[in-house]
């Protein structure tokens, strides 16, 4: 692991611009410092790195990964969602519990929603462990089950999707009625009618926020 920091250090510190940190912390509301890269330039300069893990089995990824998370700046969680997601393919849902891990710790919507995006791939048409997930009292976990589904079109589980929908329909936190509206606005790209009908029918078990985000573009 030693090795591997100082290896990603010498890739990263070349881009790095301290004047940016600031303005990069204060959008994240100050919850995080930063080392002050741009996203295009931190994946341009740490691909070469990740790409040698291709073989890698899920034990050393999620390893790399829980490392990265350790670290105060917010870029190396972003290196490890970036190593999760180059490499998903060496994962099965058995490692699903051990990313709901990542999703408890440093969470805000910009680890949370790359969480969901290498979950979605993982599961791919399954849905182990997001029937718990939905119950949990962490709203961030329950941010994963209702996102886990995005882009998968013909094999997106309605009865999930708008189950898990009306489950937290009348919840107050913020970033649950975002994630139901944008859950449901995605499917709609595939099936605008039922997603028309289902708002039609439950408008006023849902978040006012929720309706409008899901009705965007229909």
């Amino acid at each position: 692991m030693t090795a591997f920091l100082n290896e990603l250090n010498n890739l990263l510190d070349p881009v790095a611009q301290p004047a940016r940190a600031p303005a990069m912390r204060a959008y994240m509301r100050d919850q995080f410092e930063f080392l002050g890269i741009a996203t295009p330039d931190r994946r341009a300069a740490a691909k070469p790195l990740l790409k040698r893990f291709k073989a890698a089995p899920a034990e050393i990824l999620l390893e790399l990964a829980q490392n990265l998370w350790e670290l105060p700046q917010r870029e190396y969680q972003y290196v490890a969602l970036d190593l999760l997601a180059m490499h998903y393919r060496a994962m099965q849902p058995e490692h699903i519990p051990a990313l709901l891990g990542f999703v408890q710790r440093k969470s805000w919507w910009d680890t949370v929603d790359g969480l969901a995006a290498i979950i979605g791939d993982i599961l791919n048409g399954r849905h182990d462990h997001m029937d718990d997930a939905i119950k949990q009292t962490d709203f961030w976990i329950r941010c994963i089950a209702i996102l886990h589904q995005l882009g998968w079109r013909e094999k997106v589980d309605t009865e999930r999707l708008f189950g898990y929908a009306l489950s937290q329909g009348q919840e107050k936190e913020f970033f649950i009625q975002k994630a139901i509206g944008w859950a449901l606005r995605d499917y709609a790209r595939h099936a605008p009618d039922a997603v028309r009908d289902f708002l039609s029918t439950n408008k006023n078990r849902l978040a006012p926020l929720t309706v409008r985000e899901a009705a965007k573009h229909l």
